[in-house]
């Protein structure tokens, strides 16, 4: 009896259909009929639920606007950042432009002219809706030890396909190749993460000739290396995630399982191949001479081995093949005319910031001791300058308040000095309180170049209050379930990048600004750190802190950070509202996607 009640009860007072109540429930045909009623008063409730979510608005809201204009006596401050702004944006103009080259022109002679292939942007341009798209990691592979692999040898990004946001992940072929180098796994690795995190489809442009042999135990063996792409795809699939792979090249060795493992694979004609082993090392063990296009063409693979789903007889049909798969997936977008409505409301809505986005570079700071008030940043990035903070007069060093970037409502963080006691209680609550609201955070980070010395017993009192504090901010950040981006402004030293959500803290996004730092402590502060035990050794103390501080300037620069991957990108300050927009766009997504359970284990192919 009480089974049957409390079934009822967690129905909201209606009985399922599949549950028969017993005679002794309803007593007469007075009480059936009034059953009825109330089984269709509560069919209309629902349905009247239902139409009221569809037509949802979000709540009005009238922010104060943060009047945060430059004054007389910022000038000499703003004027060194920009002039130290100018001079990274010059560097980071080079080495875009080394970056767009790819191979460079013999290498891309050689793709275009005797392969026959697309330049990997121009497959870009056909798949894509538009040209403009969120590239990650652009600069990733320069400087590193065994030599500049420009883009890590893949295009990795988020672009729109028939409207939809989807991650791509294309191989290069005009750097080395195609040839996969251990960053290059690592941004593949990167570009699944992302779609994972933001449950976006994905699809590869498959263009690989395989490991780079020399660097084999940097690439295979270790669970975040070369396999670990085959397990997300598995996961990827189980989870509903779609994927979809394009052969518009050589798939060798490993590179042959991307398409295989795909849910749908195009393959394009005499350009696309699939082997572990290609015509060379089949003569090799056999002595037999064997075509390319014999040994695994796009005929073998779509008439014999069904390894792929559909043939093209040229690159453009296989990019059209694409989007037709990619419009058969199971996202429910807004109706045109509803989303137009919805796009012009939103854009009344929105309110450009009071403060020009060119004034930003002014306020990047070139050192910890060049920062302004973050406030002035955050008056440049919001709609309308306007911003609702949250314990103002509180642990002022750590700045924490509501508002909306292109009409995306955000809780913002805000390193605005050291992240005292005070201010990591703060940060802990303000985090805590967005998860519980479900309010994206956005994490603009500028933290102490080093850790607060401990030279008195009062000092070391106030240092362990503060590692406790810090310690509470680092959890609720770690545990909070909404999306996270972080924007390095200026300094990314030490322990206070955690509690900022630095890369180890998982951001959905995270992103420098080209004048960064990221290093341990900021280059300059290293002295205090080394031991010094006589006054003979001073002379060698001075020496090895010039050496580490010439280590630190160079290793905590923000192209030498994105050349190893250790951020999605560097991006100019004035564009940073921009970004913010692809990504919340991006991070929104997911709620249109119809089927996200996980009912079915991964899809296996033929």
């Amino acid at each position: 009896m009480y089974h049957c009640m409390a079934r009822t009860v967690c129905s909201g007072g209606r009985v399922p259909p599949a549950f028969v109540p017993p005679s002794w429930t309803l007593r007469n045909t007075t009480e059936e009929r009034h059953h009825r009623l109330a089984e269709q008063h509560w069919h209309c409730s629902v349905r009247c639920m239902s139409s009221a979510a569809r037509k949802r608005r979000a709540l009005r809201s009238a922010f104060p606007v943060l009047e945060q204009p430059l004054q007389p006596i910022h000038q000499h401050v703003y004027e060194a950042n920009l002039r130290n702004s100018n001079a990274c944006h010059k560097k980071y103009v080079e080495l875009s432009e080394k970056v767009r080259i790819g191979g460079g022109e013999n290498a891309i002679t050689r793709h275009t002219q005797r392969n026959r292939k697309l330049l990997v942007r121009d497959r870009l341009h056909l798949l894509l809706d538009d040209k403009d798209f969120l590239e990650l990691s652009p600069l990733a592979g320069l400087g590193l030890p065994y030599g500049d692999i420009p883009s890590a040898g893949c295009l990795t990004g988020i672009g729109r396909i028939n409207g939809l946001w989807c991650v791509f992940i294309a191989n290069d072929a005009t750097v080395k190749g195609g040839t996969a180098y251990p960053i290059t796994v690592k941004k593949q690795l990167r570009a699944q993460e992302v779609a994972i995190q933001n449950r976006l489809p994905c699809v590869y442009l498959v263009d690989s000739g395989g490991a780079f042999l020399p660097l084999q135990s940097e690439i295979f063996p270790d669970k975040n290396q070369g396999g670990r792409t085959f397990y997300n795809e598995a996961i990827m699939s189980a989870m509903k995630i779609p994927q979809v792979s394009v052969v518009c090249g050589s798939c060798t060795a490993g590179g042959a399982y991307i398409p295989t493992m795909a849910e749908e694979a195009v393959m394009v004609h005499r350009i696309g191949t699939i082997f572990l082993g290609g015509p060379p090392l089949v003569k090799a063990a056999t002595g037999e001479e064997v075509t390319p296009e014999d040994l695994g063409g796009a005929r073998l693979h779509a008439e014999v081995s069904g390894c792929v789903d559909h043939f093209a007889w040229e690159e453009k049909e296989a990019y059209e093949y694409t989007r037709n798969i990619i419009s058969t997936l199971n996202f429910q977008l807004p109706e045109e005319e509803e989303e137009d409505e919805v796009e012009m409301k939103k854009r009344k809505a929105e309110e450009e910031p009071l403060h020009s986005l060119e004034e930003l570079p002014g306020l990047a700071p070139r050192s910890y001791n060049y920062s302004l008030d973050v406030k002035m940043v955050v008056s440049r990035l919001t709609d309308g300058s306007r911003f609702q903070e949250f314990k103002a007069r509180y642990g002022t060093t750590l700045v924490t308040g509501f508002a909306k970037i292109h009409g995306h409502l955000m809780g913002i963080v805000a390193n605005n000095g050291e992240l005292s006691y005070e201010a990591a209680l703060k940060g802990s609550h303000f985090v805590q309180l967005c998860d519980q609201r479900d309010v994206p955070l956005l994490f603009l980070q500028n933290t102490a170049p080093t850790a607060a010395l401990t030279l008195s017993t009062a000092q070391a009192e106030v240092n362990s209050n503060r590692l406790k504090a810090q310690g509470s901010m680092m959890s609720a950040v770690a545990c909070a379930s909404v999306p996270k981006i972080t924007v390095v402004i200026g300094g990314c030293h030490g322990a206070d990048s955690y509690a900022m959500c630095g890369r180890a803290f998982d951001p959905n996004f995270l992103f420098l600004w080209p004048n960064a730092r990221v290093s341990t402590v900021a280059p300059g502060h290293c002295g205090s750190l080394l031991p010094s035990d006589s006054e003979q050794e001073e002379e060698k103390k001075k020496q090895q802190e010039d050496d580490l501080n010439r280590r630190l300037t160079k290793e905590s620069s923000a192209f030498f950070s994105s050349g190893r991957l250790w951020d999605d990108g560097v991006i100019l300050p004035q564009d940073t509202r921009k970004v913010l927009r692809d990504c919340l766009d991006i991070i929104k997504q997911q709620q249109y996607q119809l089927s996200t359970e996980k009912l079915k284990t991964t899809l296996l192919r033929v």
